[in-house]
């Protein structure tokens, strides 16, 4: 037997076909290995095809018939396998078996800091073609310059791109997602983007949460601007979330603007809590859009005061005080809540007075029972 002779040959070899097709195959055998149809049987991804589905179509030609054929168990095909009766492979050929691709959809994408353009989009409202599907994503200035390909894909999951440069600016860009695989080529829609309108940036730095004196209630958190964007004209919002130790449910604040700290109020005493902060940079060199809001910073944690009343005292005046200061406080914060934003320097400033009021009222108090 010649070494260069093959066992035997499939046709059709390695087929793509549409999920519901039907297919018959053949296994031909090569006259020096002295074997009959009889003595051939099939797999597929290793399992015996039934003898129902054979053929003898010759002395070394045997075939097999498959019916309403399902989408390919794995990308790099299905193996269909040709046997001597002893076992031995003869020959094998993949069948890829699936659907064209679909038109990709919901391009969204991102700068950081204005220094690179990352883009992520869905495969289609199906999604699974049971092939292997290549995403390619495409970007071109919108009035002039060449088609570009983007090179670092799965960057921020499974369908995305991320272009680390050679970006330009104050010029919009046209972007779009071609998918092709085995049975054909789909294009999403193209959309348009200015880099300046899609700026997130690096988290709110430098957080730090601390007690307000020995006000059981209320934590202050203090933060700085975005370093890397300080030499932009730009506007940034914030928000905070927030949750107890033994949780894993986050509290958001969402009022807090363009400050850089804010006065939690409502707290539990005596409790540790961690805080984090995230920033939306936005009308940078005057853009109208929306900026894109930042990851959140690591969590900081503090703890607020532990509650006289939990501590205990022995003075009953002093914890009848606590008492009509604890539910003033209350009272306070309800009106707040209901006429201030919680995090804005209105309901700070107008604590602060509400306060120095209510310390000259007590002395006031506690001067006139004095009197003889």
């Amino acid at each position: 037997i010649s070494p260069a002779a093959d066992p035997a040959v499939i046709s059709p070899q390695d087929p793509t076909l549409l999920i519901g097709s039907s297919l018959v195959a053949t296994c031909t055998v090569s006259p020096d290995f002295h074997l009959k149809a009889e003595d051939l049987y099939w797999t597929l991804n290793g399992r015996r095809l039934p003898a129902a589905s054979y053929a003898a179509l010759g002395p070394t030609t045997l075939s097999v018939a498959l019916a309403r054929l399902n989408g390919s168990k794995q990308q790099s095909g299905d193996n269909l396998v040709c046997h001597s009766r002893d076992g031995g492979i003869l020959a094998g050929s993949c069948l890829y078996v699936g659907l064209p691709p679909e038109k990709p959809v919901n391009i969204t994408c991102w700068s950081k800091n204005m220094k690179d353009l990352t883009c992520k989009w869905a495969p289609g409202t199906e999604g699974e073609t049971f092939l292997h599907t290549n995403y390619t994503l495409k970007y071109k200035l919108r009035w002039y310059g060449r088609d570009n390909t983007c090179q670092e894909y799965h960057t921020a999951g499974p369908y995305s791109c991320h272009i680390p440069k050679d970006l330009a600016l104050f010029t919009p860009y046209e972007i779009w997602v071609e998918a092709s695989n085995r049975l054909g080529v789909a294009v999403s829609d193209v959309i348009m983007l200015d880099i300046l309108d899609v700026v997130t940036t690096d988290p709110p730095s430098d957080v730090h949460v601390s007690r307000v004196g020995d006000l059981e209630d209320q934590l202050s958190v203090r933060w700085s601007s975005p370093p890397a964007l300080k030499d932009f004209l730009f506007q940034a919002k914030y928000q905070i979330q927030y949750r107890v130790e033994d949780s894993s449910e986050w509290k958001v604040v969402d009022d807090v603007g363009n400050q850089t700290s804010c006065r939690l109020a409502g707290l539990r005493p005596g409790t540790v809590y961690f805080v984090q902060v995230r920033c939306n940079p936005f009308g940078i060199y005057g853009s109208k859009k929306a900026g894109i809001w930042s990851d959140w910073s690591n969590p900081t944690a503090a703890s607020t005061p532990r509650s006289e009343r939990a501590a205990g005292g022995c003075d009953p005046k002093g914890g009848e005080q606590n008492t009509t200061l604890r539910r003033e406080l209350k009272q306070f914060f309800g009106w707040v809540k209901k006429h201030a934003y919680g995090c804005s320097n209105l309901g700070i400033k107008l604590y602060d007075q509400w306060r120095v009021w209510l310390q000259k009222s007590h002395k006031t108090r506690n001067q006139v029972g004095k009197e003889p």
